[in-house]
């Protein structure tokens, strides 16, 4: 047998032990549990611009070795790496952008990687087969473009050496100092921004709701029922519709409620907001959030400082609270680069392209350090 790369699409089409070991227990969103309940719940298929075309790499022994999640999407909604400027300007030139090829996990803002090696293959060697995979899958598919989006900075490095363009963001995460608990993170905040999540607090536990931290068999349907409401909710207002389904949300409980944290308020024991997030082997992912009704700071009491005990309480190190938000820095949310590599086939375009880069890093470097000086910690000295 020789060794080969594939397109399958559907996630089915790999076992799911197969498709773990090369993804690794480190984090839930690329595990086959997460990523099949996007298809099976009809999140993630054609009809809604995610069209799976998962890479798979096989070894002489026909074993997989390596593989990339992928999709040819219609649209570049669900992605929070933004190219509505690269689509107009390519379609302005008489290009169709669409479809592309996305390598991301759908609707999710979170830093993982794209490469997926088998803990037993050569990884250095199975990247490399990976990274020509792409390339080749981008020149038979004849698509404008592929994207890979939350990379972590060696991948990064890797595609950017094999020609993808390199693009950097930034996100807000919240880091572990080794705090003992909730209170020796508040000290090593400065006099006032702690009394500032102090007052957002008691505001919050003032309010006559109870807020209850939910993970596995904790979480009953009736849960999923509210917490669906607050997503609808909360998309309808922002986006216009839902990317998720209603069964979803049954899936991941039925899938993977172990690492999940939903966090409920109640009042008079109804379920009034929530905020969902995934538990990774050292950092809690928030997702999402909605709200039925206004309760002061209660958006900030569930999505950052509910986290952060659970964190401290988990000896989990890091806490992403999700895309953009400069509010979150002076909650302890500091700013971090998020990586993306794009391969642009049209040289012309490529250039075009790489040269907006050049100047939006710089403007990066220039933002992360104005934020930087923002931070809520005590100088020390």
């Amino acid at each position: 047998m020789r060794a080969a790369v594939s397109v399958v699409r559907s996630i089915h089409e790999i076992a799911p032990a197969d498709w773990d070991a090369c993804a690794g227990a480190a984090n839930p969103f690329l595990s086959h549990a997460f990523l099949s309940a996007l298809e099976d719940s009809g999140s993630v298929k054609a009809e809604t611009g995610w069209l799976p075309q998962h890479l798979v790499y096989a070894d002489e022994e026909g074993r997989i070795a390596g593989i990339v999640p992928l999709y040819l999407k219609g649209h570049s909604q669900g992605e929070y790496v933004f190219d509505w400027g690269w689509a107009d300007a390519y379609e302005r030139a008489g290009g169709d952008y669409y479809p592309k090829l996305l390598s991301a996990v759908p609707f999710t803002p979170v830093t993982g990687p794209r490469l997926l090696c088998h803990p037993d293959a050569d990884a250095e060697s199975v990247s490399s087969i990976l990274i020509g995979g792409l390339i080749e899958v981008t020149r038979r598919f004849e698509v404008s473009s592929l994207h890979v989006n939350f990379l972590p900075e060696a991948q990064w490095d890797a595609l950017g050496d094999a020609g993808f363009l390199k693009r950097v963001g930034l996100q807000f995460h919240w880091h572990n100092d080794g705090y003992k608990d909730f209170g020796d993170f508040l000290d090593a905040l400065s006099s006032r921004k702690r009394k500032a999540i102090r007052k957002e607090r008691k505001a919050a536990a003032e309010s006559g709701l109870i807020i209850r931290a939910l993970t596995g068999a904790d979480i009953e349907p009736r849960h999923w029922d509210a917490f669906y409401r607050f997503y609808t909710d909360t998309s309808d207002r922002k986006w216009g519709s839902a990317y998720l389904t209603r069964s979803f949300f049954d899936l991941l409980g039925e899938r993977m409620a172990d690492r999940v944290l939903l966090v409920i308020a109640e009042m008079d024991g109804t379920p009034v907001a929530g905020a969902l997030n995934l538990i990774g082997n050292d950092t809690l992912y928030g997702r999402n959030w909605g709200c039925i009704a206004d309760f002061k700071f209660l958006h900030f009491e569930l999505c950052y400082y509910q986290a952060i005990d659970f964190a401290i309480r988990r000896g989990l190190e890091w806490v992403e609270a999700g895309a953009q938000g400069q509010h979150k820095i002076q909650r302890g949310y500091l700013p971090r680069y998020t990586h993306s590599a794009h391969l642009i086939p049209s040289r012309s375009f490529s250039d075009a392209v790489a040269d907006f880069l050049r100047r939006e890093t710089e403007q990066m470097a220039y933002e992360k350090q104005a934020l930087e000086n923002q931070s809520p910690f005590r100088s020390e000295g």
